[in-house]
């Protein structure tokens, strides 16, 4: 069975760090761009970090430009997102989406993406 699982999310003050991780199971993640995207409550999903297949290539939302990192060890068959100076407006469930390296899925288009975790949450409060 194909999966994607998210894990890392949780509760974390304003300014501070988490690291989301998304593992495969069932495939390999080498031939994949992986993008990560949130959903708040009563928003649409939004895209907010993608990384190509080879890693040679990464884009990020402006939301986040500077505060994310997104990564991946194909060895491990797990792509990663760091994420620092946490803010509310990051309070959301998190998503990682496998899909084809194409400039579509660099800019977040969700039809590019075959396969979705069941998203992690990420709450930034005091």
């Amino acid at each position: 069975q194909l999966q994607l699982v998210e894990s890392g999310g949780g509760l974390v003050q304003p300014g501070g760090s988490l690291r989301l991780s998304c593992a495969a199971s069932g495939f390999t993640l080498d031939y994949y761009a992986i993008g990560w995207f949130r959903q708040a409550p009563g928003k649409e999903r939004e895209g907010v970090s993608y990384i190509s297949s080879s890693g040679g290539s990464t884009n990020y939302a402006d939301s986040v430009k500077g505060r994310f990192t997104i990564s991946r060890d194909n060895a491990k068959n797990t792509v990663y997102l760091q994420m620092n100076s946490l803010k509310p407006e990051d309070t959301a469930v998190y998503y990682c989406a496998a899909g084809s390296s194409t400039v579509q899925a660099m800019f977040f288009t969700i039809p590019e993406y075959d396969y979705w975790g069941q998203g992690t949450q990420v709450t930034v409060s005091s």
